[in-house]
């Protein structure tokens, strides 16, 4: 395991001590997993990751601008992981489900398409 990072039981607190935290109505959760699978079926033992920090940062100011969104965190794994290793943590905390929902899909996209590089280790 490269490292670990914050727990959301600890996000969550931050958020709800925060100005604005009564206009929330709901909190998404993202925790993607290094699988043991590739998406095409090939056998994995591992993945190493790098991410741009810079991105990152960029990703989650376009978060927190979408409507009804009041915060957003992410944080990325980094190094070499094994199968079951947390790749990242994403939450999206906003005022209805449908911009919640909608936010943390463009988040989560975001940060795996033009943030993290992954190298699948067979």
């Amino acid at each position: 395991m490269a490292g670990r990072g914050p727990s959301f039981d600890t996000w969550l607190d931050e958020i709800k001590g925060e100005t604005g935290s009564s206009g929330i109505g709901m909190y998404l959760m993202h925790n993607g997993v290094v699988r043991g699978t590739a998406r095409g079926g090939a056998p994995v033992t591992g993945m190493d990751l790098t991410y741009d920090e810079d991105r990152l940062a960029e990703a989650l100011e376009a978060a927190r601008s979408a409507p009804g969104i009041i915060a957003a965190r992410a944080w990325i794994n980094e190094g070499h992981l094994d199968v079951g290793d947390d790749i990242m943590r994403v939450l999206v905390a906003g005022d209805i489900r449908e911009n919640v929902f909608a936010a943390l899909q463009q988040l989560v996209g975001s940060l795996k398409t033009r943030c993290v590089h992954e190298k699948e280790i067979g």
